[in-house]
């Protein structure tokens, strides 16, 4: 069931999704080579913290028996990782790499989720222009957030710019609606068709995210139960934001 939120729902998401765009600022600023996965994973949860938030990826629920529930404050997907890479103080970012920091705030009952894939040091030019696609594949999709527009013509405009560029987009994880609980319907995929799907409304509270790798669109679980890799072992890129369906233009919940 797809939720409208109210006036007072929306103005509680607008605080969380504020405090989850700070945690990424927060890593943004002291990012560098020599760090560690896990230090990010301090600086984010520090972050949401100090606001009065609590990162809600900690303890997520694998529904995997065996499979332990998620222990990291942010996901953090490093190179051929496309995503739900575990924080860790063995990961150790080196310059040239890339890493997604995928991360969802908790504040008054409501959700803020958003993802930014950062340049470690020098990062070559074709991982750079991967990260720009999959960047601007989120303002293609949202260019058709907007009261009269269909789903499927956001995921229909991601999955063609990515595709367009020669790349490839993730068909076995999606975006999804999002508010009282991280997961909400609907879910959104990468790709589709035009003119399909549910008819969007004011009130309606998206996560919209790329999922976008440089080669082939196959991928692999790694043994952890979490990490998605890329089958190829390209590098892969991650860009969300929680937005708001309004009588005009989307408004992005997770950008200043």
């Amino acid at each position: 069931m797809i939720t409208i939120k109210s006036e007072k729902e929306i103005e509680l998401m607008r605080e969380a999704c504020r405090i989850a765009n700070l945690a990424q600022k927060a890593i943004e600023a002291e990012i560098r080579p020599g760090m560690t996965t896990l230090d990010l994973d301090r600086i984010a949860e520090k972050a949401m913290r100090d606001n009065g938030a609590i990162p809600a990826e900690k303890g997520y629920p694998s529904g995997i028996k065996g499979v332990m529930d998620f222990p990291g404050s942010i996901c953090a997907s490093v190179n051929d990782e496309v995503i739900h890479g575990i924080p860790s103080k063995r990961t150790i970012l080196k310059d040239g790499d890339i890493v997604s920091v995928d991360l969802v705030a908790y504040k008054n009952g409501f959700n803020g989720d958003c993802c930014r894939t950062y340049l470690v040091g020098n990062v070559d030019s074709e991982k750079r222009r991967l990260v720009e696609v999959t960047k601007q594949a989120f303002f293609e999709g949202i260019k058709y957030a907007k009261k009269g527009y269909r789903l499927g013509d956001i995921c229909h405009a991601i999955g063609e710019y990515v595709e367009s560029n020669g790349y490839s987009v993730v068909r076995e994880f999606q975006g999804h609606g999002i508010g009282r609980e991280m997961h909400e319907d609907p879910g959104i995929p990468n790709y589709g068709k035009a003119g399909h799907g549910i008819k969007l409304e004011p009130g309606m509270t998206l996560a919209i995210e790329p999922m976008v790798i440089m080669g082939k669109r196959n991928i692999l679980q790694l043994d952890d139960g979490w990490t998605i890799v890329s089958e190829d072992g390209s590098p892969a890129a991650h860009y969300e934001n929680t937005i708001l369906i309004t009588e005009k233009e989307p408004e992005i919940l997770t950008l200043e």
